[in-house]
């Protein structure tokens, strides 16, 4: 029986959304993959129309420049929904599996279809692609969906909304707008499964809700990701890497590196390096970070004050803070910063930090740098830079990561073939590609035998002696 729950009137108005779309799950789910293809076209087209507007919208949430903007929300969005497109039908077939011969004369097959009405709730940080990556899963796999945007990125939600009314029908898919109580009211509702990008901590409070319901879950996380240098590391290639994989969007990257650890002998030269980097990218002429078009600012004040308040311990404390410019609240600037001399004491290595924050831990062997790992929650990712392949295969047999990139930062995202997700705290299940669209999807195991005929029939009751020397053999040889 469903636990009757009280709904006040703006829940209703939520509730009323829900059953909209939940009314229209049996005609979404007899969907060909002809007309879900169409939609994602139909997607495809809008985003490629409206890039002027997709860029204008994240630059006033984060002054973002243009070109990172179509770097990391547009063509990215565009690759999942392109590769979704091309292997849809190739998802949506039913998919033979073999047959024990202890089960000899049936057939068997796993039949992807769609879970129902779906819950999206997106973050702000990448505001466009981490809301529309799900959503092209869903709609792939035959799902309604009701989408609630982040309300800390006002402007691109509000594009998403107008977007998603122009292309889909209010039954179909549907933009919720508010803060945390619009949240709490959609999370009351019995969605057949929800999708969550954000912290840990309110991805655990998503699945304190989900359990009400027995919801299945996708959760998309976070944690500290650590970088390891090896040894015989390129430092100018690392550094070069590192600086853009850090300091793209400030730092506001939920696979950002969050910290480093380098041998204690190349530390100096990997500071140095890091720092001539940096300036390399966002002070080519010697000008001050603060009036670099490349380099966005902090999404709020409170996120802000947050990142200052995790400098200010760090260097309370005793770490050495190198900052390229000066911090302006005004602005929410912050620029790109290298702490050294740090310690797990303080929040620098104890917090996630989602900004332009960069710690830097030395290390004399290896396995010094798996302790400092192992001590924290299971990382979204983990990037290793190094030549030697047993140095490599060392730092992969003795750590654990949603994702990982050799020689290289965050690019893993962009593969749709490797799956996307974290592990217990940093996430839990997977997206992109094939895996996105079965996230989406029950996979509901078919057997199939002929009319009159079963290979189990003498062991039906009652038991006596054939069944019981069929059943021995079968022990033994199967």
């Amino acid at each position: 029986m469903d636990t009757i729950i009280d709904l006040s009137p703006s829940e209703l108005k939520i509730e009323d959304i829900f059953i909209q779309l939940k009314n229209n799950t049996k005609n979404i789910k007899d969907t060909s993959a002809k007309p879900r293809i169409q939609k994602l076209e139909k997607l495809e087209q809008y985003i490629l129309n409206h890039r002027d507007g997709i860029q204008k919208a994240i630059y006033a949430d984060f002054k973002k420049n243009p070109t990172e903007t179509d770097t990391t929300e547009i063509l990215s969005t565009l690759g999942l929904l392109r590769h979704a497109r091309r292997n849809l039908k190739k998802w949506m077939k039913i998919r033979k599996v073999g047959t024990p011969l202890s089960m000899l004369g049936t057939s068997s097959y796993v039949l992807p279809e769609p879970k129902g009405v779906c819950l999206i709730i997106a973050p702000w940080n990448y505001p466009f692609y981490l809301a529309m990556g799900p959503l092209i899963y869903a709609i792939a796999a035959g799902n309604t969906v009701a989408m609630k945007p982040s309300e800390i990125s006002s402007n691109t939600s509000a594009f998403i909304q107008s977007m998603i009314e122009e292309l889909f029908p209010a039954n179909e898919v549907k933009v919720v707008q508010g803060g945390v109580e619009v949240s709490t009211a959609l999370l009351k509702l019995k969605f057949n499964h929800i999708f969550f990008t954000g912290s840990p901590q309110v991805g655990k409070i998503v699945m304190r809700a989900a359990v009400e319901n027995l919801t299945s879950v996708t959760l998309e996380l976070g944690g500290k990701s650590p970088a390891v240098i090896c040894e015989d590391a390129d430092l100018k290639d690392a550094t070069d890497k590192l600086t853009w994989g850090k300091f793209i969007n400030a730092g506001q990257t939920c696979i950002a590196p969050d910290y480093i650890l380098v041998p204690e002998k190349r530390k100096n030269e990997f500071v140095e390096q890091m720092s001539n980097t940096i300036n390399e990218f966002y002070s080519p002429n010697g000008e001050v970070v603060s009036v670099s078009e490349d380099f966005c600012r902090i999404i709020n004040h409170n996120h802000f004050n947050r990142l200052k308040s995790i400098i200010e311990d760090a260097a309370d404390k005793g770490a050495t803070i190198i900052m390229n410019g000066e911090m302006d609240e005004n602005t929410k600037f912050i620029p790109p910063t290298i702490v050294t001399n740090v310690t797990n004491d303080m929040r620098i290595m104890q917090e996630e930090i989602f900004g332009p924050i960069l710690p830097v831990m030395e290390y004399n062997a290896l396995e010094e740098a798996f302790s400092v790992i192992e001590e924290k929650e299971k990382p979204l990712a983990l990037y290793i830079f190094g030549k030697k392949k047993k140095l490599i295969k060392k730092v992969l047999n003795n750590t654990t990561a949603g994702g990982t990139c050799i020689n290289d930062t965050i690019l893993h995202i962009n593969n749709p073939e490797l799956p996307f997700g974290g592990v217990n705290n940093s996430g839990i299940g997977k997206s992109h590609g094939k895996y996105g669209f079965d996230g989406f999807s029950n996979l509901r195991a078919v057997l199939k035998n002929r009319v009159g005929m079963t290979g189990i029939k003498p062991i039906y009751p009652p038991y006596g002696n054939l069944a019981n020397k069929l059943i021995n053999f079968i022990v033994k040889y199967f």
